[in-house]
């Protein structure tokens, strides 16, 4: 994985991300029983890729990656639910435009909990990416059910902002797949008992769209995402992760008929602009 694989990765993994918020529309059943069914199909996407490649699933685990494993299992646990409750309570939009708030939250973390010196470039990236989800976020009512799903939704990409942080840092050097596997495997042991009551509810097709979710959204998105981290900065990583509010308009518009505001397709642009200059800018020494 080196520097331009890791930028096509992330890019890849954003147009999956993107269309998370759209499964998670179509499925009907609660957020718990989503994120299980999710990372149920990803954890056997994840074991059949490892067989079929000869990975193992154990080798080089120890105490310490252990439990960065664990603290990042939990935060994506929480990063799902919250996600997906904020989908069903504020719709796709509203959570995918929340969501895209962590590299904000990467960016914050990374002051003030490593001291980290961040480049005025990245700051002027960050700022772009910013004023185009303020472009593309639709006028809120703070009295009905779009601002609690905001607030859900914002809660869900600060929790990713730390789990990209655990993965980029304590997860180094484990095997993506591994990193991935284990996660996922945490992921179901903590939210299946709370989604138990749902699965005999759910329709056939809400099945289907379970596995393309867990296996194409979750298994590969997943891979890619870690795979990328590896090379990349969270705050790089992040604002390319960015573009999933402009891939989750775009499926909602051809899926669903709902047609983007100029000023959506204003905030899009400044979007896409950010993410290009960061994806062309030469790596500082530390990238």
């Amino acid at each position: 994985m080196n520097r331009n694989r890791a930028l096509v990765a992330i890019h890849v993994s954003a147009v999956l991300f993107g269309l998370t918020g759209v499964f998670g529309e179509l499925i009907q059943a609660t957020a718990a029983a989503v994120t299980a069914g999710r990372a149920g199909f990803a954890l056997l996407a994840l074991a059949g890729f490892a067989g079929f490649t000869g990975r193992s699933l154990t080798r080089g685990l120890n105490a310490g990656n252990a439990r960065a494993l664990l603290a990042a299992g939990v935060m994506l646990a929480v990063h799902w639910a919250t996600f997906f409750h904020a989908v069903k309570v504020g719709g796709i939009a509203i959570a995918t435009l929340g969501f895209a708030s962590f590299p904000a939250f990467i960016t914050l973390f990374e002051i003030v909990v490593f001291r980290e010196r961040v480049r005025a470039s990245e700051l002027l990236l960050l700022g772009l990416v910013t004023i185009g989800l303020v472009l593309v976020v639709p006028a809120f009512d703070w009295s009905d059910t779009g601002t609690i799903g905001l607030a859900w939704a914002l809660l869900s990409g600060a929790t990713f902002a730390v789990l990209a942080l655990i993965n980029r840092r304590a997860a180094a050097g484990i095997d993506a797949v591994q990193v991935a596997f284990w996660q996922n495997l945490l992921v179901l042991v903590l939210v299946v008992p709370f989604a138990l009551s749902s699965f005999g509810d759910m329709r056939a097709v809400d099945w289907v769209w379970m596995a393309l979710l867990g296996i194409l959204c979750t298994g590969l998105s997943h891979y890619l995402f870690v795979s990328a981290l590896s090379v990349l900065t969270a705050r790089a990583a992040g604002l390319v992760i960015s573009l999933e509010p402009v891939y989750a308009i775009a499926a909602a518009w051809w899926l669903f008929a709902q047609e983007p505001t100029l000023r959506m397709l204003l905030g899009a642009a400044l979007i896409i602009f950010a993410i290009t200059l960061s994806s062309l800018r030469k790596p500082a020494p530390h990238d």
